[in-house]
């Protein structure tokens, strides 16, 4: 199987698909591969943070025209994937000399698959692009073609808690990877300065108290399939709950938008979570650290989005982590590439990080009270 993720986070969910037992586990770009049976297919879905979905791959060969593409196609055993009656769409994926576009090439695809449909029982499926039934996955690189089954359907990024969103959402699966990302494990105490409509304040909870990410959502596409065992699925989802653990630590988030602040709150209680976060309104520049010890990490405005002064925000940011935050670790996303030298800090760590096609940079800031020589000391 493979398990797709944003660019930067491959190491961190090859790391969750091992803690969950799966076999063989090796990083490729942007995904995962590992083996594992049916049961942890279900378990993989229900339980990664950072996964966007799962692929299990199908049909595999090689071909260079389109109508190796479609012949190779027509004699494939559709039937044994998808019954008459359900609807499906394809996705696909082409890096091609052979192939140049990728919508055409899944055109093809399924008119190999309706034309063996409807050669054999004179009937055939239909596409549905908004809720199909079964989700296909076609990826082509060179001459190699493959046919991969998407277990997951809608994006595993839409956990279900989420009643509504600001004006520059931060998409769940990446919150979940930066915090995994800053050794955030629900060991002390988190503060998100900026909390927005409360993302990074949900995935911090899920993650301390050990909770199935998927626990509100309500399907996946591994449901429609032929082989679709309910009773496992149940089993897997109980054994998985079976591990939510206890956690004493506080999770705070400030926010100066007060609209924000109710869509936080209500997107927190919609995910049964109001017990482990607090969100304030008081803004992050005239604040001080009350949390010992503390993890924060934040996602400030975006000019792509939401108009700031970049170079007056970071420069306030870096004032208050060296004026009210000693012996602090603070991380911080943005996309503006540049916006490390306003913030007046040295960054201890830097990683590059992909917010769906926007470049940015992780920023780390080991805020020492005093001197950092005289705190090693």
């Amino acid at each position: 199987m493979q398990a797709k993720t944003f660019f930067g986070f491959e190491e961190v969910l090859a790391n969750e698909l091992k803690s969950l037992g799966a076999a063989d586990v090796e990083i490729k770009n942007r995904l995962v591969e590992f083996y594992g049976d049916q049961g942890f297919l279900y378990k993989a879905n229900y339980s990664l943070l950072t996964a966007l979905r799962i692929i299990k791959p199908i049909f595999s060969f090689s071909a260079k025209t389109e109508h190796q593409l479609y012949d190779k196609f027509r004699n494939f055993h559709w039937e044994n994937y998808i019954d008459i009656d359900q609807t499906f769409i394809i996705d696909s994926t082409v890096h091609s000399d052979y192939f140049t576009h990728s919508h055409y090439a899944a055109l093809k695809v399924k008119d190999a698959l309706v034309d063996r449909f409807q050669e054999k029982l004179g009937k055939r499926p239909s596409v549905d692009k908004d809720n199909p039934d079964i989700w296909f996955n076609l990826h082509i690189s060179h001459d190699k073609v493959t046919l991969s089954l998407d277990s997951s359907g809608e994006s595993l990024h839409r956990r279900g808690y989420k009643v509504e969103s600001g004006p520059a959402p931060i998409n769940e699966v990446l919150a979940a990877g930066l915090l995994k990302l800053a050794g955030w494990d629900g060991k002390g105490n988190f503060l998100d300065p900026m909390c927005g409509s409360g993302t990074i304040l949900t995935e911090a909870a899920l993650i301390a108290a050990n909770i199935p990410p998927q626990i509100h959502r309500r399907h996946f596409a591994f449901k429609n399939w032929k082989d679709y065992d309910k009773d496992l699925f149940d089993k897997i989802k109980e054994m998985r709950l079976n591990k939510v653990r206890e956690f004493n630590g506080k999770i705070i988030g400030y926010d100066i938008n007060s609209t924000m602040l109710g869509i936080a709150e209500r997107n927190i209680t919609n995910a049964d979570l109001e017990d482990f976060i607090e969100v304030k309104y008081q803004d992050f520049f005239k604040s001080e650290k009350d949390l010992f010890p503390v993890l924060v990490l934040f996602n400030p405005p975006y000019n792509e989005r939401i108009e700031s002064d970049n170079e007056v925000l970071y420069k306030s940011i870096g004032d208050t982590l060296k004026n009210n935050y000693p012996n602090t670790l603070a991380w911080f996303i943005t996309s503006d590439l540049s916006a490390k030298k306003y913030v007046g800090l040295k960054p201890s760590k830097k990683l590059k990080i992909f917010n769906g096609k926007l470049e940015c940079d992780f920023l780390r800031y080991d805020i020492y009270e005093g001197s950092k020589k005289a705190a090693k000391n």
